[in-house]
């Protein structure tokens, strides 16, 4: 790592230093921008439950009901759909994924209008549910406000993709919750050692393990992100001399679905949540808050169950084994031991199969982490050990990481061949 810095801090890559200070400055921007509440709107000050997770991938702007207070969440939710309808369920949109570059440029044009429908709405429902006070006419300004900061969420998105480095939506969420993460670590520490609950002495201690358990998770998912299976293959028409003795592989990650899973999971719980918040059915809100949050039992058990069926769903989605196996054999590669066409397909989707079992298996673990945590430590609720916010952020780093490593090292190599 500290070579990857001291060749990105020499003037031969002074280039990539402005995209990266390209990518700080947007950054910056969308930080300042969620500490800016709406001016017909107001802080709201209450536990936000199901929607903490927004919250937090917002950087706080939620509660804040700030200009950027929807993030990138509506993008997400309408790129979930478009991936959806390239399952054969609409044949335009399986056109579109099969024509290549120009089919993901119209698919990536429909999921940002499509994103921002859904900005506005979102934005009326969590402004008419959390502002049940406000006039009609302020409901309407509140929700144009917030939409319009998330289509410039979103086009700050883009100009950090090219102009920056990294993927542009990710690195906004990223932003997001590691804005939130100071607060989280403060307030633990005052509900630990400042306050009269445990002694100053067994306060600093239980601090203390807090931040090693915390860090212990980060080296976990680090070390579960970069895991992964290596398949060998061979080309038919290539020996393995011919490459000075280096064997080819077929690379599936252990997680290969990433945090996906957890926002479906997140996404389908608080769908009834926010039904019964919008139409105030007391009733119904006391039958949902006891049975369907994930922070009753059932709804603890529902939460898990739809991120393991997800992890599958989407793993599959991503890696059709039928398409790999097709695509191996149109590059003349097989695998050693297994006969092209069927017998590979069904290889591959058993080594897929597996592997899906533990990745959502730490899904699970970390996703579940901070409800158990919660409800156990005591400590107010923004304070949380692993969760999606920590997922979301190993992974993203570790990309960007591999995207400015790989850019000095084709430099490099370009120099050297100039030479």
């Amino acid at each position: 790592m500290f070579k990857t810095i001291k060749q990105l801090m020499s003037h031969s890559n002074k280039d990539l230093r402005k995209r990266i200070y390209f990518t700080l400055m947007c950054l910056a921007i969308f930080c300042f921008g969620t500490t800016i509440t709406v001016p017909w709107a107001s802080v709201y000050t209450e536990e936000l439950g199901f929607l903490e997770i927004f919250n937090l991938m917002s950087g706080g702007g939620l509660r804040q009901f700030s200009i950027f207070a929807l993030g990138v969440s509506p993008y997400i939710t309408a790129s979930i759909i478009t991936q959806l309808l390239q399952m054969d369920i609409i044949p335009y949109f399986k056109e579109l994924k099969e024509q290549g570059y120009t089919g993901r440029q119209k698919i990536n044009k429909i999921t940002r209008y499509l994103g921002i429908i859904f900005a506005f709405v979102q934005a009326y429902i969590l402004t008419y549910v959390f502002h049940s006070g406000a006039t009609s006419l302020d409901i309407l300004k509140t929700s144009l406000v917030m939409t319009a900061g998330t289509a410039l969420v979103l086009w700050m998105g883009d100009q950090i993709t090219k102009h920056g480095i990294g993927n542009g939506i990710s690195l906004i969420i990223l932003a997001g919750i590691i804005q939130s993460m100071p607060s989280m670590f403060v307030t633990a520490f005052e509900s630990l050692v400042t306050s009269e609950t445990f002694s100053t002495v067994l306060g600093s201690v239980l601090f203390g393990a807090f931040i090693i358990i915390y860090i212990m998770i980060v080296v976990g998912v680090i070390w579960i992100q970069l895991a992964e299976r290596r398949i060998p293959i061979q080309h038919a028409n290539r020996t393995t001399s011919a490459y000075g003795g280096q064997q080819n592989f077929l690379p599936i990650k252990i997680n290969s679905a990433g945090v996906i899973p957890v926002i479906f999971a997140s996404t389908l719980v608080t769908i009834p949540v926010t039904i019964v918040q919008l139409f105030k059915n007391q009733s119904a809100i006391d039958f949902v808050n006891k049975y369907i949050t994930y922070t009753s039992l059932t709804g603890f058990i529902l939460y898990i169950v739809l991120i393991i069926f997800f992890g599958y769903f989407y793993t599959f989605l991503q890696m059709n084994p039928e398409e790999m196996s097709k695509n191996l054999n149109k590059s003349g590669a097989y695998i050693p031991g297994v006969r092209p066409g069927t017998d590979t397909s069904k290889y591959l989707g058993n080594v897929i199969s597996k592997l899906t079992v533990v990745g959502s298996l730490f899904l699970v673990i970390i996703a579940g982490l901070p409800i158990i945590f919660s409800n156990f430590s005591g400590l107010p609720s923004n304070v949380t050990i692993g969760g999606t916010g920590l997922l979301i952020v190993v992974g993203v780093a570790i990309e960007t990481y591999k995207q400015i490593e790989s850019s000095l090292v084709s430099r490099s190599h370009r120099r050297g061949l100039k030479r």
